[in-house]
């Protein structure tokens, strides 16, 4: 986190400096105890509490892009197939959410199976964006251009921008999640399984499947096997989801082509992205 470069506000380690006075100020506003210790991710500080003696989750974001419609989208989904928003502090980064197993992911599972529990709450997720979601077309645009970079392949970075030239004007713009992997999908009392983390933008749904192809890659296989069960587990999600095949085989071809870029500083994960490209080509 503290590696991070400013997006439009504090650099990762301007904001590692600041965030245990922003979790303190949160728990006093919100009349918080905390009870457990503190997790962090990449992007933000978790913290278990209570408030009026019923458990919650605490959570302090650094300030980015894809974090920036957090909590407009939670608000949006009202609890629908997502962990429910309790209160925001926007300023600070600060959300107050409902508690969720997190001893209890969809990793748990089959990964097919959860194919399936990962694509219905996508397609309950899948509500009209509001002008105030940032487009996904306008973020990717700037990436598409980048596609230059050597670590590229040419072939794969010509099919990209080709993809993004044909897809990124659909007006279908729902709100996407758009990180829905497995450890992504908790456990919860109310429904058996609610979605969390989103990075909200406005746009087609069917980016929505990459995350559930470069997770897990060990149970892909090699060689036929790793093309069938990429496609199979893209087939079960966007069935799922009520998103056409075809559509979702050609938008997540262009969301790998980016991922392909974004991992060029991590071989091995460059690697995987590749193979799933040449596994979803026709």
């Amino acid at each position: 986190m503290s590696r991070r470069p400013a997006e439009g506000g504090p650099s990762g380690a301007e904001w590692a400096l600041r965030v245990r006075r922003l979790i303190v100020e949160c728990l006093d506003q919100w009349d918080l105890m905390v009870t457990g210790p503190a997790s962090t991710g990449w992007t933000a500080v978790v913290l278990p509490v209570t408030r009026n003696g019923r458990p919650a989750v605490l959570k302090v974001g650094w300030p980015h892009v894809e974090s920036a419609a957090e909590h407009t989208a939670l608000q949006l989904w009202g609890g629908r197939g997502a962990a429910r928003l309790l209160a925001a502090d926007p300023g600070r980064g600060a959300l107050l959410l409902e508690s969720l197993d997190a001893g209890r992911t969809l990793a748990g599972l089959d990964a097919f199976t959860a194919c399936d529990i990962a694509g219905d709450l996508l397609r309950r997720l899948h509500v009209p964006a509001p002008p105030t979601i940032p487009s996904l077309a306008d973020y990717l645009r700037p990436h598409l251009d980048r596609l230059d970079d050597p670590s590229v392949p040419r072939r794969f970075a010509a099919r990209t921008r080709a993809l993004g030239d044909e897809l990124l004007d659909e007006r279908d713009h729902v709100v996407l999640h758009t990180d829905l992997h497995y450890e992504n999908v908790l456990a919860g009392s109310r429904e058996p399984w609610l979605a969390i983390d989103p990075k909200p933008f406005a746009g087609h749904p069917g980016f929505e499947f990459q995350p559930l192809l470069r997770n897990r890659v060990a149970e892909l296989g090699t060689g036929a096997g790793l093309r069938w069960s990429v496609r199979h587990r893209l087939e079960r999600a966007a069935e799922a989801a009520v998103v056409d095949r075809e559509e979702a085989r050609l938008w997540t071809l262009l969301h790998t082509g980016l991922q392909i870029l974004w991992a060029r500083d991590d071989p091995d994960q460059a690697s995987v992205h590749v193979a799933l490209f040449k596994a979803l080509e026709d």
